[in-house]
C-alpha cells in the first residue's frame, strides 16, 4: 500500500513540520580540513557562499568568495590546509586520480548555472546512489557467454562483491565503491576504521568470503567494465580505478573475466551492446565536464544535462540517516509504503529497515548525518520541513558530516537538535504529559535537555504549573521528571543501547547512580532489563 498522506510516526503531515525557530538557523562556524594523515588526491574546492583560504605548503594562498574555486592536483605539495571564515559554505570535492586536471594548481569561476551540478556531484561522491546491485544484464551476458569451455566467470564474479557486516570494514568497503582508486594499505585502512590489521581482514573474510585484496580488486574489476562500457579506453579505466600500469590491468582483467578489457571493448562494439551508465560511470563523467571547467575549455555541457534520476537498490543501514531534499524531490521506499520527499524536506531513515531511496531527474539530495539507536528512537520515518533560509546551514551540516572540512569542536550529534521539538514529542509517547499550555511547555523543554538534566537541578516553575502536573499526571513535577527519565531509559534500552550510553542520554553523569535509580523505578537492574526485554522494530 502506498503512504498517500506520507504521514510521519506522529501522525502529522511532513509538509505542516517546521523545526522551532525555523526562520532564525544558526551560524556557521568556522572550518578547517588538513591533510595530514590523508592519502594524496586531487582536491577541488568550491565556494557557495563567504570565504574559504587555501594554504600550500605554508606559502601559497588562495583567497576565494563566492562563485570561485580552486583546483589542487595530487602532486607537487606536501601540505594542504583549508580554513573557511564564518558564515561560508565550501564544498572539498576529492577526485579519483584518472581526472585529467591541470599539473598545477589553478583558480577558477564557476559558470552561472553549474552551483547545483557541483552540490549534485559531491552528492555522488558521499553516498551509495550506486547501490550493491550488478551490471546491466547486457554486459552480464556478455561477460558470461561466448567464450570456450572453462574461460567463462562464474555469476559471482561480474556482480559487485557483498559488504561486510562488521562497522569499520563495511565504511570501509563503502569508501571502496565509491572510489576504487583509493590506495591504502590494510593497516592504513585499519588505522581509519579505529580497527587493528587483523580485525579487518577477519572482518572482510566473514562478512564476504573474500579476503579484503580479493574483495578490492573484484570491485576494482567491475568498477573497470562499468568505465569500458560507458567509452572509456584501456588505459582510462585502468588508471580510474586505481592499477599502476596497463599490463597489470589486462593481466587481472582477463583472469577474472576470460578475455583481456581490449577484447571486451571490440566485443562491445561488435555487438551493438546498449546499456545505461551506472551511478558510477555517470560520476566519471561528471568529473570530465568539470576537468573541462577548470580547464576553461567552453565546451562542457550543459548541467541540466548532468542531473540525471538516481536511486538505491534495496538496503539497510545500522544507523538512522538523515537525508535533506535541497531541490527537486524523490522519495523513499519501505516495504510498501512510499513516503515522498519534497524540498526542504529532511527525513530520519531508521535503522534496520531495508528500504530503497530515489532522486527524480534535476532532483538533488543531500546527507546531513548519522544517528545511533541509542540517540534516536524510530520504527519509521521522521521527516521536518526547513525553509529555503536554512539552505546554508543545512549545507554545512552536509559537509561537515560527509568530509573532512568541518568546526574544530564537531559534535555528529548536533544534528539531533535540529529535531529537538520532534524528538522530545517522541520521547513524550512514553510518559503521561500533562495538557495545560504552560506545563505542557515546561515538560516539553525538559525532554528536549533531559541528556543534560539532572535531578537535583533548581525549576523555577510557577505554582500553578505544578498543580497542573499533579493534577493531570498524577505526580508531582519532580516525580514526573524521575519517571520521565525512568522510562525513557527504559525504551532505550529495550532498543539495544548499553546501559552505560543510556545513562549519559539520560543525564546521568556516574553509571551506578542510574543503576540504582532505574532499578528502583523498575525493579530491575538496567543490563537485567536490556537482556530480557523485546528488541523494538
Amino acid at each position: 500500500m502506498v503512504c498517500a498522506d506520507c504521514r510521519n510516526v506522529y501522525g502529522v503531515a511532513p509538509s505542516s513540520l517546521f523545526p522551532a525557530d525555523a526562520s532564525d538557523p544558526p551560524l556557521i562556524p568556522v572550518m578547517r580540513s588538513d591533510s595530514t594523515g590523508h592519502p594524496r588526491r586531487p582536491l577541488l574546492i568550491w565556494v557557495r557562499t563567504g570565504t574559504a583560504h587555501v594554504r600550500i605548503d605554508g606559502d601559497a594562498v588562495f583567497h576565494l568568495t563566492a562563485g570561485q574555486g580552486t583546483w589542487i592536483p595530487a602532486a607537487g605539495w606536501d601540505h594542504r590546509a583549508i580554513i573557511t571564515e564564518p558564515g561560508t559554505v565550501a564544498f572539498p570535492l576529492w577526485l579519483h586520480p584518472g581526472a585529467d586536471g591541470p599539473p598545477e594548481t589553478t583558480r577558477f569561476e564557476v559558470p552561472d548555472g553549474w552551483q547545483d551540478w557541483l552540490i549534485q556531484h559531491f552528492n555522488l561522491q558521499v553516498t551509495p546512489l550506486d547501490g550493491h546491485g550488478c551490471l546491466p544484464d547486457a554486459i552480464t551476458d556478455l561477460l558470461l557467454r561466448g567464450r570456450p569451455p572453462g574461460t567463462a566467470p562464474s555469476e559471482s564474479a561480474v556482480a559487485l562483491p557483498e559488504m561486510p557486516r562488521a562497522t569499520g570494514a563495511r565504511e570501509v568497503a563503502e569508501q571502496l565503491l565509491r572510489d576504487p582508486a583509493i590506495d591504502l594499505t590494510v593497516e592504513q585502512w585499519a588505522s581509519k576504521a579505529l580497527s587493528s590489521p587483523r580485525t579487518l581482514r577477519r572482518d572482510f573474510l566473514a562478512g564476504t568470503g573474500l579476503t579484503f585484496e580479493q574483495w578490492r580488486l573484484r570491485n576494482r574489476l567491475i568498477a573497470a567494465v562499468e568505465l569500458l562500457v560507458a567509452g572509456y579506453d584501456v588505459d582510462q579505466a585502468a588508471a580510474r580505478v586505481g592499477f599502476a600500469s596497463r599490463n597489470g590491468f589486462t593481466r587481472a582483467f582477463k583472469q577474472q573475466y576470460g578475455l583481456t578489457p581490449h577484447d571486451f571493448g571490440r566485443k562491445l562494439a561488435a555487438g551493438s551492446v546498449r546499456a545505461d551508465l551506472t551511478p558510477r560511470a555517470t560520476l566519471a563523467r561528471q568529473t570530465d565536464e568539470l576537468m573541462r571547467m577548470v580547464r576553461g575549455d567552453g565546451a562542457f555541457a550543459t548541467a541540466s544535462d548532468l542531473l540525471p534520476a538516481a536511486r538505491t537498490s534495496p538496503h539497510a543501514n545500522d544507523m538512522h540517516v538523515l537525508t535533506w531534499m535541497y531541490r527537486g524531490n524523490g522519495y523513499l521506499d519501505i516495504g510498501e509504503s512510499r513516503y515522498e520527499r519534497h524540498r526542504g524536506v529532511a527525513t530520519w531513515i531508521p535503522a534496520g529497515l531495508q528500504h530503497v531511496t530515489g532522486l527524480r531527474a534535476n532532483s538533488i539530495s543531500l546527507p546531513l548525518g548519522n544517528a545511533g539507536t541509542a540517540d534516536l528512537q524510530l520504527t519509521e520515518p521522521l521527516q521536518v520541513r526547513f525553509p529555503p533560509a536554512w539552505d546554508d546551514y543545512l549545507m554545512h551540516c552536509s559537509i561537515s558530516a560527509r568530509s573532512g572540512l568541518h568546526p574544530d569542536d564537531y559534535d555528529p550529534r548536533h544534528i539531533l537538535d535540529l529535531f529537538a521539538e520532534q524528538v522530545a514529542t517522541q520521547r513524550a509517547l512514553s510518559v503521561p504529559m500533562p495538557t495545560d499550555p504552560r506545563a505542557r511547555a515546561v515538560a516539553m523543554d525538559y525532554l528536549r535537555h533531559i541528556d543534560v538534566s539532572h535531578e537535583s537541578a533548581a525549576f523555577d516553575v510557577l505554582a500553578e504549573v505544578r498543580q497542573a502536573f499533579r493534577d493531570e499526571t498524577g505526580m508531582t513535577f519532580a516525580r514526573w521528571r524521575y519517571a520521565a527519565r525512568m522510562r525513557i531509559a527504559r525504551d532505550l534500552l529495550a532498543g539495544g543501547a548499553k546501559p552505560g550510553t543510556v545513562a549519559r542520554r539520560v543525564g546521568y553523569a556516574h553509571l551506578p547512580a542510574f543503576s540504582t535509580a532505574f532499578t528502583r523505578f523498575h525493579g530491575l537492574s538496567p543490563r537485567d532489563y536490556r537482556e530480557k526485554a523485546p528488541r523494538r522494530g
